[in-house]
C-alpha cells in the first residue's frame, strides 16, 4: 500500500526543496555549454500551470533532482526528443542533422485537451524521416481511463503499420494540478492505469507505451509489476545512469535523461540502435 497522503507530502516537500536548489545551479552551468538554438527548458511545476499545459517530465527535477549527465557510447542508443505545446514550431531539420532519430508528440491531456502544435510537430517530425510516436498526459481525477484512451486515440494517438509510427504513450507522473497522485489510493491507480492501457490496445492492436519515474511509481501505485509483461516502459530520470526501475521492468525501453538538450529540452535514449525503434514502430 502506498503512504498516507500526509506522509506523502511531507517527503516530497522537503525533497523538492533540495532538489529545485540543485537544479538551479545546474542550469546555470549548463547555460554556457547549450547551442544558441536551443530552447527553454521544460517548466518546472513550481506554480501550479493553467490545465492543458502540463509536459512529459515537468516533475522531475522537483522531486527527483538533476545529476551528472550519462556517458555517451557505452552501448548502442539511438537519440530521440519529446516535444509538446511548449516548444511551438520545431526546427525538425536541425535535430535531424544533429542525430536524433525518433520523436513524440503530445496530443492531448485528460478528456479535453489537445496541442495546438500538434500537426507541425508530428507531421514535420515524418517529414524529416524520423520515426515518430504520439503521448497522452494522463489526468486520472478527471476522468476514467477508458474515457482518455479513447479521447487519445480520436486526437492523434492512433498507431498505423506504416513503420514509422511508434505506439502511443501514457505519461503517467507528477500532478502539476495538485495531490501528486491524483487524490488516488495505489490500487486505485493501479486500476485506472490498466483502464486505459486495456482500451488503448483494444483500439489500436499496441500495447501503449508507460512513461513514468521510479520514485512516482513507487509512491502512486505501491510500486506494482502489473505492466511490466505487457507495456514497454519509458522512464524519466536526469542523472549519469538510468537507476532503478519500476517493479516488474527488467530494462528500459526509452529513457528521458534531461530536460536541458540541444535544440528542444527533453533528449531521450532508446535502448538498442536505430533498428529496434524500427521494430517497436512494426509491432
Amino acid at each position: 500500500m502506498s503512504a498516507p497522503s500526509t506522509v506523502r507530502t511531507t517527503r516530497r516537500t522537503s525533497r523538492a526543496r533540495v532538489a529545485v536548489a540543485a537544479a538551479a545551479v545546474s542550469a546555470l552551468a549548463l547555460l554556457g555549454a547549450l547551442p544558441t538554438a536551443a530552447s527553454a527548458a521544460t517548466p518546472t511545476d513550481t506554480a501550479t500551470p493553467d490545465r492543458g499545459t502540463a509536459v512529459m517530465g515537468m516533475g522531475v527535477a522537483a522531486h527527483d533532482g538533476i545529476g551528472a549527465a550519462p556517458a555517451k557510447g557505452l552501448a548502442e542508443q539511438t537519440e530521440g526528443v519529446d516535444v509538446s505545446g511548449w516548444q511551438g514550431d520545431v526546427d525538425w531539420p536541425t535535430l535531424w542533422n544533429s542525430g536524433v532519430k525518433f520523436a513524440y508528440v503530445k496530443a492531448t491531456e485528460g478528456n479535453d485537451y489537445t496541442s495546438g502544435s500538434f500537426s507541425q510537430q508530428y507531421n514535420g517530425s515524418y517529414d524529416v524521416g524520423m520515426i515518430r510516436g504520439s503521448y497522452h498526459f494522463a489526468t486520472p481525477d478527471t476522468s476514467s481511463g477508458a474515457d482518455q484512451a479513447n479521447f487519445f486515440v480520436d486526437n492523434g494517438g492512433g498507431w498505423s503499420g506504416d513503420g514509422k509510427t511508434l505506439p502511443g504513450v501514457l505519461d503517467i507522473e507528477w500532478n502539476p494540478y495538485g495531490d501528486a497522485c491524483f487524490g488516488k489510493s495505489a490500487d486505485d491507480m493501479v486500476n485506472w492505469i490498466a483502464d486505459f492501457t486495456n482500451t488503448y490496445k483494444a483500439r489500436t492492436g499496441r500495447d501503449a507505451v508507460i512513461y513514468t519515474a521510479t520514485s512516482w511509481w513507487a509512491d502512486c501505485t505501491g510500486n506494482s509489476p502489473a505492466f511490466g509483461q505487457t507495456n514497454p516502459l519509458w522512464v524519466a530520470r536526469y542523472d549519469s545512469s538510468v537507476g532503478e526501475l519500476p517493479a516488474g521492468w527488467d530494462f528500459q525501453t526509452i529513457w528521458q535523461y534531461t530536460s536541458e538538450g540541444p535544440y528542444v529540452g527533453d533528449h531521450n535514449s532508446f535502448n538498442g540502435g536505430l533498428d529496434r525503434v524500427q521494430a517497436l514502430a512494426n509491432g
